[in-house]
């Protein structure tokens, strides 16, 4: 028989894929010796199997009776007893944290006789009332799907009625009549009535759960975080405590470190006489944690313990929900707490100092992502305006954007092109569309744990919340200042994650010290470096030493070269030649495609050879020392032919007006022969070379002419000359017997000796197929993944984003676009075929990868994994390549 409940005391932190990640830290605090309230925790087993089945797993509902025995047994109460009743939290917790996006349910087991019984042993008539209204509310929600806006009206009129906007203002009777206003909503929108049977509550609530995991916000989040949509969640069973029991009373949530910048220090917030889902629904502006030891000095200073054993446990940053029922101490919920990009780096370092962990396990903690958000602009100080008002600084970042109080509104405006900001009172889980597609998040309530605070730090999203000098008034759309200024929706806003400030209008950027330290320009040991500079410099330094594979740029100029080298880039790994030949270039290579005689052709070709020389000459003295990848000239032909429509017209409306030009009729005549139904697939890359006379050969030369001149100067130049697109060896065969031929005439010629690695670009399925062949003739391999990607899948990747993939997408049939990450199964086992087939060849056979994969986290782990010698990937993402470079060679000693 499956178990599928596990009592805290029977699980640890290492079963988090069966107990959930909220099971499983509950099931460790109990065996830490901490405080935690009794309970036990349904498997995610059992999910799936609900999921896959449509009903629980036959054995579950006799072992739920088993432990709630045992439960209640522990309690001395029994479930919704009329005199003194048990009541649980039921709530979900899937092995990948997903803070916000599925459904918790408090206070289950009240119902009209328990809620007596429960204001007598309380002696608090009003707090029983309230927990009442609270578990209809989550429960006509969440599992009858009663719309929240139903009982939110009914609410705010019991509060009109009394004169106040604070909950707190309500007397028993008030929340008694709220009690009697929410059952009539669950009436009416759910077709059933309120069920007073406890355990059919329970139950209920249970499968409510499970259903969560598939709720639309979930699977949004899902897809946002890549989690795979098959883990299931499990249920944690939780005996309640209560933080409503009065001014001796609340909740908070803490974190030992700040999730924000990774400062050491008191973080947190804390609501007296309130239940958790207050404080992370942000509904009431929160006290910081440290005000807690003015109002509980001895729970505080538990507290503090607490925190302090967590941390040392974990060795990490920990994210710690509590309850404090009448003076004592509960702890609910750790976890390893969600952070900034900028609080990853510090706090990692500061772990290190602290003898917690090692350089190998700081490298594990940050990932390329993170360091590609700590490159993005931050705001410039010193054109900043006086801001509106200041938040707090929930999720670091410089963000600006239209003013939208919607996430549909958000949403729509964000797919027309336009950067909004998404502006609330307060988010809740349904609004984390809007949140993906806003550049940033605005709320006028809530602490650094709100919702909006959690989700945007997690997702890398600049966010500011808890303005309070903000009257939101989302029905009109607009938001009121101080002073009485307004802003409406589409009003340009700015907002600073990480120093609060709002601003009216548009702030200009500039580029973050963590770009300037890559830049040069920042020494990580100057005084005003700062502590995250200090930090990135320490772990890039330890990926560097720990990586195998080395990290090239795609650059086209000397300007791009030498960005990337400063970035870190040890060489080129593409040369894009089509790229020098637009302008005025462009009429040259047309002449030469055009040509109708060799003399023609070898003119215009005569034309491009000293330019061509000029700009190998300025990539190789940018490399100096490096070796620079030149990819010989692919485009789609009909990028250097006239576009034939208008070509048309202009020749018909020429020959109407009795005034033909022949030039030009001769032209259309040359364009209609070479015209293709689909030039992505048709005369280009090494067709080119081939069916074009002296093209290749001209490149070439230049090549060798600029490497001459260098190293007659004393310059170390290293160039590989890569043939674009072959799909049979004899295509590779042919080019490179030329290109052989050229070098050895040019340095017969300069009479310095010159040499050059020719290779190719594998870019086609039969190349991939064919790679132990064409290695017989290629001395390198770079695999050139887009192309790759396009004719494996048979779509294009400039056609696709607009008509189909984003549905692809939604379904998931896509985890993630395979033009963003490396389809392992498919593109992927190609690569593995081609290094495999190709190294059996030529065992030195030196391979790389120049598509924009090669920036990629997750698909530079796989190129590591498969043997490459290096990616290369656009300047900006070198740092990412490198840092996740070093991680793939930590992961792979950990196998």
């Amino acid at each position: 028989m499956s178990k599928y409940v596990y009592a805290f005391a029977e699980g640890n932190r290492d079963m988090k894929d069966l107990l959930g990640g909220k099971g499983a830290n509950l099931a460790e605090m109990t065996n830490l010796g901490l405080p935690v309230p009794p309970g036990f925790t349904i498997t995610t087993e059992a999910c799936r199997v609900y999921l896959t089945d449509g009903h629980e797993p036959a054995e579950l509902a006799a072992q739920v009776d088993e432990h709630l025995a045992a439960l209640q047994d522990a309690m001395g109460k029994r479930l919704g007893d009329a005199d003194d009743p048990l009541l649980v939290s039921v709530r979900s917790g899937a092995a990948a944290s997903m803070p916000g996006m599925m459904e918790t349910v408090l206070n289950v087991g009240l119902n009209d006789e328990s809620v007596q019984g429960l204001a007598r042993v309380a002696d608090d008539e009003r707090f029983a009332w309230d927990s009442y209204r609270r578990l209809i509310q989550m429960f006509g929600k969440t599992v009858l799907g009663v719309d929240g806006r139903h009982f939110d009206a009914a609410f705010d009129a019991v509060k009109q009625q009394r004169g106040t906007d604070s909950d707190l203002d309500l007397d028993a009777a008030d929340l008694r009549a709220i009690v009697d206003a929410f059952k009539a909503v669950v009436t009416e929108h759910s077709g059933r009535q309120f069920p007073q049977d406890p355990r059919e509550q329970l139950d209920l609530t249970v499968r409510a759960v499970f259903d969560s995991w598939n709720s639309p916000r979930a699977i949004t989040y899902r897809r946002q975080e890549q989690i795979p949509p098959d883990l299931g969640t499990a249920v944690s069973v939780v005996a309640m405590v209560f933080g409503n029991l009065g001014p001796d009373s609340g909740t908070g949530v803490a974190f030992t470190r700040d999730p924000a910048s990774g400062a050491q220090g008191i973080y947190g917030d804390y609501l007296a006489n309130a239940q958790g889902e207050d404080v992370v629904a942000g509904i009431r502006n929160t006290l910081p944690l440290t005000e807690l030891e003015q109002l509980d000095p001895e729970s505080y200073r538990q507290l503090l313990e607490i925190m302090a054993t967590l941390e040392r446990h974990y060795r990490d940053l920990c994210d710690i929900e509590f309850t404090i029922e009448r003076g004592r101490l509960w702890m609910l919920q750790t976890r390893v707490g969600k952070r900034t990009a900028a609080a990853a780096f510090v706090v990692a370092c500061q772990l290190v100092d602290e003898g917690l962990i090692d350089l190998d396990e700081a490298l594990r903690r940050v990932t390329g992502g993170q360091l590609a958000q700590l490159m993005f602009p931050w705001f410039d100080a010193d054109a900043a305006k006086d801001p509106l008002t200041v938040g707090m600084n929930a999720s670091p970042g410089a963000a600006t954007g239209a003013a939208v109080f919607d996430s549909a509104t958000a949403v729509a405006r964000a797919a027309a092109g336009e950067r909004v900001i998404l502006v609330r009172r307060e988010t809740n889980p349904d609004d984390l569309h809007g949140m993906i597609a806003a550049q940033g998040v605005l709320t006028s309530r809530g602490g650094r744990t709100s919702h909006a605070a959690v989700v945007a730090r997690g997702m890398g999203t600049t966010c500011v919340c808890g303005a309070e000098a903000l009257e939101v008034d989302e029905t009109a759309r607009r938001l009121t200042g101080p002073g009485g200024v307004e802003v409406v929706e589409g009003d340009m806003l700015s907002i600073d994650g990480s120093t609060g400030e709002v601003f009216l209008g548009e702030v200009p950027v500039v580029d973050s010290p963590v770009v300037e330290y890559f830049e040069g320009t920042l020494d990580p040991a100057a005084e005003d470096a700062g502590e995250l500079v200090r930090a990135v410099h320490r772990i890039m330094t330890h990926a560097d030493s720990r990586r195998r594979l080395a990290v090239r740029a795609n650059a086209d100029t000397g300007e791009d070269a030498a960005r990337a080298r400063r970035f870190g880039a040890q060489g080129i790994g593409l040369c894009r030649t089509e790229h020098m030949f637009l302008g005025d270039r462009r009429e040259l290579v047309e002449r030469v495609v055009l040509a109708e005689t060799d003399d023609e052709r070898g003119a215009a070709l005569d034309e491009l050879l000293p330019l061509q020389r000029s700009d190998f000459i300025e990539l190789f003295t940018a490399m100096e020392g490096l070796p620079v990848t030149i990819r010989l000239l692919d485009p789609p032909l009909h990028e250097f032919l006239p576009d034939l429509t208008e070509l048309s017209v202009r020749v018909a409306v020429a020959e109407e007006r009795g005034e033909p030009d022949e030039k030009d009729v001769a032209l259309l005549a040359a364009v209609r022969r070479l015209h293709e139904d689909n030039p992505m697939f048709g005369l280009r890359g090494v067709r080119l070379g081939i069916v074009v006379p002296g093209l290749f050969g001209m490149q070439v030369r230049a090549i060798a002419q600029a490497a001459a001149q260098l190293r007659r100067d004393g310059v170390d130049v290293q160039p590989e000359i890569m043939i674009p697109l072959v799909g049979a060896v004899q295509e590779l065969q042919t080019v490179a017997e030329e290109t052989n031929a050229v070098i050895a005439d040019e340095s017969r010629r300069s009479e310095v000796p010159l040499d050059a690695l020719v290779g190719t670009m594998i870019e086609l399925p039969r190349a991939a197929l064919t790679a132990g062949q064409i290695a017989e003739s290629a001395q390198f391999f770079s695999f050139g993944t887009n192309d790759l990607t396009q004719t494996t899948w048979g779509f294009s990747r400039d056609d696709v984003e607009g008509s189909f993939f984003s549905r692809y997408l939604e379904r998931g049939i896509f985890g993630v676009s395979p033009f963003e990450s490396i389809d392992t199964d498919g593109v992927g086992r190609l690569v593995r075929l081609a290094v495999e087939e190709g190294r059996a060849t030529r065992p030195d056979l030196k391979l790389g990868i120049c598509g924009e994969h090669g920036g990629d986290p997750d698909s530079v782990h796989f190129f590591h994994a498969a043997g490459l010698d290096y990616v290369s990937c656009s300047p900006f993402r070198i740092p990412v390549a490198r840092l996740e470079a070093g991680r793939a060679a930590i992961a792979d000693g950990d196998r």
